[in-house]
């Protein structure tokens, strides 16, 4: 569970800075509705957030208004980006509002996490982490330098929810960060931790599929035990530490699955995925980009969806860039 790099499919901008940055560099909407800034989290590791007050906020002490911290996966997908923008934030990629934004219920905390993601960097690539656990640490920093001096933030129960390999930040977050309140080091009420599609554990995930997929009717016993050779040689590689091994043969077992399902949608099993000429087993370097391509055709239905429609590269180092101010100029 510690190594971050274990059998993942790892997404990650390392953009490098030259020049000074503040400890914290810290800017507001006028209307207060916003706060966003930059927390030095170590010595040149910089990671950016973004706070939105809900409109909706009731100042109930019998009831208080929570906070959400919004966690994305990959790891290295940006919260800032594609949660936000793509997924709960007030606007869409369009910078139109969205209706079933979760700000109506909370306010929401945006990060870009783990540093060397969207907006976050380091000035030397050797102060990237290596570990949950190292990016738990990173994430309490970063909590201790918004709430500790902030008792209006502390008034609010913080809620951290994640998805995909975000759980596994959440979990070791929430972990840090109760360890850090019960050492009088950080000045907040955890309210707990949501988790969503979260890839906590690969094994017993992709031990799951097969049977699951059996049960509503979109794989016969011939795709499971099809998908189960596979599974176990996935098993037999955790257990003896070859991880990359392990990362391969889970896409392999995607396309097994794909193959024998009529291309089952991994993120809807009621719905068909698209077909592409790398979605075979041709060859094995195809298959290693399978799921990386899932993961993006799952965005890009979002943003074809009411909730968005425009290039969230362009969007973020363009408008939200420039009306940001802060981030360094070769960071994107």
């Amino acid at each position: 569970m510690g190594k971050l790099f274990t059998f993942l499919v790892v997404v990650c901008f390392f953009p490098l800075f030259h020049g000074g940055l503040r400890a914290t560099a810290r800017r507001r909407a006028n209307d207060a509705s916003e706060d966003w800034g930059y927390v030095e989290v170590r010595p040149k590791a910089h990671m950016f957030w973004w706070l939105y007050r809900s409109p909706n906020r009731v100042e109930d002490p019998s009831k208080p208004w929570p906070i959400i911290l919004w966690l994305q996966g990959g790891p290295g997908a940006s919260g800032v980006g594609i949660g936000n923008f793509e997924e709960v934030g007030p606007l869409d990629t369009n910078l139109k509002p969205r209706n079933s934004t979760w700000l109506q219920k909370g306010d929401l905390l945006f990060v870009d996490n783990p540093v060397g993601t969207g907006y976050s960097f380091v000035e030397d690539l050797s102060l990237l982490v290596k570990t949950d656990e190292e990016a738990a640490e990173d994430l309490t920093t970063l909590l201790r330098k918004l709430f500790n001096g902030n008792e209006k933030l502390q008034k609010s129960p913080l809620f951290i929810v994640a998805e995909s390999y975000g759980g596994k930040f959440a979990v070791t977050l929430g972990l840090s960060a109760l360890k850090a309140i019960e050492a009088g080091k950080l000045k907040l009420e955890l309210g707990g931790v949501a988790l969503g599609d979260s890839w906590i554990s690969p094994e017993d995930f992709v031990l799951s599929w097969g049977p699951l997929l059996k049960d509503v009717s979109r794989l016969d016993e011939n795709g499971v035990k099809k998908s189960n050779i596979v599974v176990e040689k996935i098993r037999q590689q955790i257990q003896e530490g070859h991880y990359e091994d392990a990362t391969t043969s889970w896409s392999e077992l995607e396309q097994v699955i794909t193959s024998s399902s009529n291309h089952v949608d991994f993120y809807n099993f009621l719905s068909d995925t698209e077909t592409d000429s790398d979605s075979s087993l041709a060859t094995l370097e195809m298959s290693k980009m399978t799921s990386t391509k899932r993961y993006s055709r799952y965005l890009s239905s979002l943003r074809a969806s009411p909730g968005g429609g425009g290039d969230l590269d362009s969007l973020m180092n363009g408008a939200i860039k420039k009306k940001l101010k802060i981030i360094p100029e070769n960071v994107s």
